[in-house]
């Protein structure tokens, strides 16, 4: 009996993505019927790739029908598979060659004002994000992707993690809320994913569910170097346990707030105003602060209110938090600029860290600027000041000698 399986998007607006038919007979050989714009330029590319992909899994008898809108190899490689490996059984994987420029790891402290989600099964967003320079990017196979489209998206984000220039930005996955998302992990920790999100998260045990698998997926495929995580508060709970979450294990970096699920637990409306949210996110701002970890708020859901996103920012910055989400490259620079440090910000930071280095050269073991003592925690989030300030060109790096020398 003839096995059939359609995997994939297709139809007016779809772009950069294809949709593949399988058949797997029990004769009759190959049969390829390529529907594409760009057969007559890409043509003998296309098939030689889907006879690779075929050959790879030994399926010698089988129609296969792709109706491409532009899909990239990587793309039209994780449609074909995932058709073939929902209608045979194998823990084979066919992996196009990882691209050197993805190979980077990234740092516990690196900048994360902004993370650009990406929904995991949409390619045509996810093909130039990089070149909006945002902290990071998340292809996300949680809410983003219709539940009956979250196993084809799995092969889309593997084949997007080894073959999508990512510009230097950190590639976080956010993976659907646990025990489902255990499952996740297989298709990203062998490929160099640098940070997972947890959504839902409530308690420390999630974590060590996901730290656990992780190390497991590391060991089998000889998986080198660290895997940040950032959990998700996005219920009443949650936020009562924020503290123990986040500092359930060392390789939580940080800690994120989802308003819109948050709010929706409380049973009320979510407002610009956020007064609803104005305990959640205090409790994880000084969750955050007290795990030393950095805390991240929610995303702003409203793309064309850019003076709306600029108020929320701020008024974010002003509870504590160190970054936000969102939802389209517009949002990016406005939330960088935003929450980059301001001038008087950077000049007081600029005076502590000056007394704090001509003290230590006196061999003084306080340190005063003008009346007021200060103390370590004071100087060290002062040098962060100055730090965010050089990374995001406001301050020259070699500030000091120009001080010196004015």
């Amino acid at each position: 009996m003839d096995t059939t399986i359609s995997i994939g998007n297709k139809g007016k607006g779809v772009r950069s993505d294809c949709s593949v038919t399988l058949t797997i007979t029990e004769s009759g050989g190959i049969n390829l019927q390529i529907d594409s714009k760009v057969k007559s330029l890409f043509g003998k590319q296309i098939e030689q790739l889907a006879r690779q992909v075929l050959t790879f899994y030994k399926i010698e008898n089988a129609t296969l029908l792709i109706e491409d809108s532009g899909a990239l190899p990587f793309v039209m490689a994780a449609r074909i598979e995932a058709a073939i490996r929902k209608l045979i059984t194998t823990e084979k994987e066919f992996l196009l060659p990882m691209l050197d420029v993805n190979l980077y790891q990234t740092t516990r402290e690196r900048n994360r004002f902004s993370r650009l989600y990406l929904p995991g099964n949409t390619p045509s967003l996810m093909i130039n994000a990089g070149i909006h320079h945002p902290d990071g990017i998340i292809l996300d196979l949680e809410d983003a992707v219709a539940p009956d489209k979250k196993y084809e998206a799995s092969f889309v984000v593997r084949n997007a993690l080894r073959n999508l220039d990512f510009y230097g930005t950190e590639r976080m996955v956010r993976i659907n809320q646990v025990p489902r998302g255990l499952e996740d992990l297989d298709y990203i920790v062998p490929h160099n994913v640098n940070l997972i999100l947890i959504p839902k998260c409530e308690s420390a045990n999630q974590l060590h569910q996901v730290n656990e698998r992780i190390e497991f997926i590391k060991t089998k495929h000889g998986v080198k170097g660290n895997i940040w995580l950032m959990p998700i508060i996005e219920s009443a709970l949650g936020v009562i346990k924020s503290y123990e979450i986040a500092t359930a294990a060392t390789n939580v970096v940080a800690m994120a707030i989802g308003l819109e699920d948050y709010t929706a637990d409380l049973g009320t409306k979510r407002t610009n105003e956020g007064n609803e949210s104005f305990f959640a996110r205090s409790q994880v701002v000084n969750a955050c602060r007290a795990a030393g970890i950095q805390p991240i708020d929610s995303v702003f859901s409203d793309v064309g209110d850019m003076e709306g996103l600029k108020n929320n920012v701020l008024r974010s910055k002003s509870l504590g938090f160190d970054g936000m989400g969102c939802i389209h490259p517009r949002q990016i620079r406005v939330i960088h600029d935003n929450f980059a440090p301001e001038t008087d910000e950077i000049e007081k930071a600029k005076k502590i860290v000056i007394a704090f280095f001509e003290a230590t050269e006196r061999g003084l073991g306080v340190v005063s600027l003008g009346t007021k003592m200060i103390d370590p925690p004071v100087v060290k989030r002062a040098q962060r000041t100055i730090d965010v300030a050089i990374k995001t060109g406001k301050l020259n790096q070699n500030w000091r000698e120009v001080e010196h020398v004015s």
